[in-house]
């Protein structure tokens, strides 16, 4: 049963900031993870090393579907374990605002406890409700704009 995770967000930033801070890893990285590299590219990998601190996980991912300023996917997947998901940051413009709807697909393909849907909840809700929010609004990304 696919049961895609959904959070939206709308921000106090213009599209193409939120775009920017999505798609530019030096800006991902002052609000995601740090990341091996990263370009909006079709075929582009990248991975990343996440979770709690005593029990890190790598993340690799690729890039999967990208419209620029208003659709980026990735998959993603855990090296050493089984699953794979899928990740689609959807924009929308409404004047200086930008809504962001992140859907994430496969959370049932993963095996391992630790990959539970609740953890993913937790993750999503805060990279996007503050992390994301305090970089693309409080002017943190503006000295990059």
């Amino acid at each position: 049963m696919n049961n895609p995770l959904i959070i939206e967000h709308e921000f106090n930033a213009p599209i193409d900031l939120v775009w920017r801070a999505i798609t530019e890893k030096e800006l991902m990285e002052k609000w995601y993870f740090d990341l091996s590299g990263f370009k909006p590219e079709v075929g582009y990998k990248f991975h990343f090393e996440g979770g709690e601190e005593n029990k890190r996980y790598m993340h690799l991912c690729e890039v999967l579907e990208v419209v620029p300023l208003k659709k980026l996917k990735y998959s993603w997947k855990y090296e050493g374990y089984t699953g794979i998901s899928f990740v689609t940051f959807e924009l929308a413009a409404a004047g200086e605002k930008t809504t962001l709807k992140l859907i994430h697909e496969g959370l049932e393909s993963f095996t391992n406890p630790d990959f539970k849907r609740e953890n993913f909840v937790g993750g999503w809700k805060y990279l996007m409700h503050e992390s994301l929010k305090e970089f693309v609004e409080n002017g943190k990304a503006l000295r990059y704009w």
